[in-house]
């Protein structure tokens, strides 16, 4: 019976040592301009992108097995990151995890179909595509920010002064302290929540099919809202100055309209979803 045992033991560590051997890293150095652009596709594993201390591109990649070879080519001032699939490679053997770093300028493209995509302290334009990758992104201003996902959980935070579209079939978006001159998402059935104050003089429109909409705003916001549900319900608890004319019925409980704070430094924010619920909020100081 020990025997046995050690003998299956031994087995499990061929098997964990064989893995182990199986992984194996690699690293990449690119130099490039300004404004250099930079793309990463990875069918399965995670890219996470900060930026370099100068006009370098580095790529640190963990393969997990020689199921998957990374691509890679440059022409001019484009960086292009491929994950190339073997025969026989599936979501377990054909992953590989990227970390990259680029100049805080560059232009970034990243797609996953099923990992997760991160994205930080930059100042170049941002685009992610996922099928069920999560994403997050933090600390970028002056930016375009693109995201489309199916089902992958969106959470952006702290983006400043950014033009920012997000699109995703179900999956769950939170946007902490995004604003910008537009700020999209369209989803069909995830809940959107917002937490921030809606910038100076910009556009919002959160839009849901059958998702719940929450937004929630310090007092010193000023906006210009409207809000409406076509089956599902709305409420406010804050104080909104009513508006004299509006596109469609404030019919209680189904839709409101108004206006919060000053109005010559307001935003336009638009909350519409057809089945779900909305609620707008005032929050303290303290939360």
């Amino acid at each position: 019976m020990v025997k046995e045992r050690a003998t299956k033991l031994a087995g499990i560590g061929v098997i964990v040592a064989s893995t182990l051997v199986a992984q194996t890293r690699a690293e990449y150095h690119f130099a490039v301009g300004p404004k250099a652009g930079v793309s990463v596709s990875n069918p399965y594993g995670s890219i996470s992108v900060k930026p370099s201390p100068d006009n370098r591109v580095v790529v640190n990649a963990v393969l997990h097995s020689d199921k998957v070879e990374v691509d890679r080519n440059q022409t001019g001032n484009r960086v292009d990151i491929q994950s190339h699939l073997l025969a026989g490679a599936d979501a377990s053997s054909g992953r590989v995890d990227y970390e990259v770093q680029v100049p805080p300028d560059a232009s970034v493209t990243l797609h996953c179909s099923d990992g997760t995509l991160h994205a930080e302290r930059l100042h170049g334009d941002v685009s992610l595509e996922g099928a069920a990758a999560a994403v997050d992104v933090h600390d970028i201003s002056d930016a375009h920010v693109h995201v489309k996902t199916m089902n992958g959980a969106v959470t952006l935070s702290n983006i400043q002064n950014g033009h920012v579209e997000v699109d995703s079939l179900s999956g769950d978006v939170s946007l902490n302290g995004v604003t910008g001159p537009l700020v999209q998402v369209v989803s069909t059935s995830g809940r959107i929540n917002y937490v921030g104050d809606f910038g100076n003089s910009g556009e919002y429109r959160l839009t849901s099919h059958s998702g719940d909409i929450d937004a929630s705003i310090p007092e010193w916001t000023s906006a210009d809202v409207s809000a409406r549900s076509v089956r599902g319900e709305v409420h406010d608890d804050v104080p909104l100055q009513p508006k004299a004319h509006t596109w469609f019925p404030l019919d209680k409980g189904r839709a409101f309209a108004g206006t919060v704070g000053r109005v010559a430094l307001s935003s336009t924010v638009i909350l519409r979803t057809f089945s779900g619920k909305i609620h707008l909020s005032k929050r303290s100081e303290k939360q």
